[in-house]
């Protein structure tokens, strides 16, 4: 076993499926949930857990995205083709969340050591990897220029993005997340993004250098294993993953102890998000 493959090879997992229950409510009560389960997995409060989440019709922007100088521009036109726009607090650029995309975390205590922020990464693309062993060795791990919320652990298939990777850490808890583009067109949701960013810079020169996005660079799951793959098909490779890592898996959302903690970080992302994007 390698050193990877022991952070997934443990006793116990903790599993909340949020994949249908979520999927009508505001993706900044998964944030609120993950930084929840950073503190109570952090601080031995909780197993380590796997939490599988979709969210329908919405933009995640990043940070950096909410400073784009022609924003308030860009902005009427994703709300009117039925898209939420929220910010998240954890790292990247904009993103998009429907119900063809699979959203999982994997939250894990640096209480019997730190986890380095390549660990984590790699963590995550050694459990996809898992979930689809039909790939063999084709899922590769590098930055895919033209994509959205480009990064060094853009997951793809034959130079063909269909993931992102981000991490959340709070409490010597680490949360890694990542977006799973199951089902539908990659292209499609990439077009979405590029024209919030070309609206969005109106033309000027930033200091941020926005990426370019390059539709065609893009792909669901589905497209590039040319079979219909749904979500609902990968959340049951994870449960059955989950079974075969660990002796014993946990399954079942926040319970009632919980409950409070979950409130107090909800309302922590209500209030950040609200002074985020009051220039909307």
């Amino acid at each position: 076993m390698t050193a990877i493959e022991s952070y997934l090879s443990i006793p116990t997992w903790r599993y909340i499926d949020e994949s249908l229950s979520a999927k009508n409510r505001s993706a900044l009560e998964s944030f609120a949930a993950d930084d929840t389960l950073c503190q109570l997995v952090g601080q031995l409060q909780s197993a380590p857990t796997v939490r599988t989440w979709v969210h329908d019709h919405t933009i995640v922007l990043g940070v950096q995205d909410h400073r784009l100088p022609h924003l308030e521009r860009a902005l009427p036109a994703i709300h009117e083709a039925g898209y939420k726009t929220i910010v998240r607090n954890s790292g990247g650029l904009a993103v998009v969340l429907d119900s063809g995309v699979l959203n999982i975390s994997i939250v894990l205590s640096e209480q019997s050591g730190s986890i380095d922020i390549s660990v984590g990464y790699d963590v995550m693309l050694e459990f996809i990897r898992m979930l689809f062993p039909e790939t063999g060795d084709r899922i590769e791990a590098y930055e895919i220029v033209g994509s959205y919320c480009p990064g060094s652990y853009d997951l793809s298939i034959d130079g063909k993005k269909f993931a992102g990777i981000s991490q959340r850490r709070l409490r010597q808890g680490v949360a890694v997340q990542v977006y799973l583009c199951i089902e539908d067109s990659g292209s499609e949701r990439a077009a979405i993004v590029k024209e919030l960013y070309e609206t969005g810079l109106g033309g000027e020169i930033t200091k941020f250098a926005y990426p370019v996005i390059q539709p065609e660079t893009m792909a669901s799951l589905s497209e590039l294993l040319d079979q219909p793959l749904t979500v609902q098909d990968v959340n049951l490779r994870i449960q059955q993953q989950l079974n075969m890592l660990a002796e014993n898996v946990q399954s079942g959302g926040f319970r009632d102890e919980e409950m409070e903690l979950y409130t107090y970080y909800l309302n922590r992302v209500v209030e950040r998000n609200a002074k985020m994007i009051a220039r909307e």
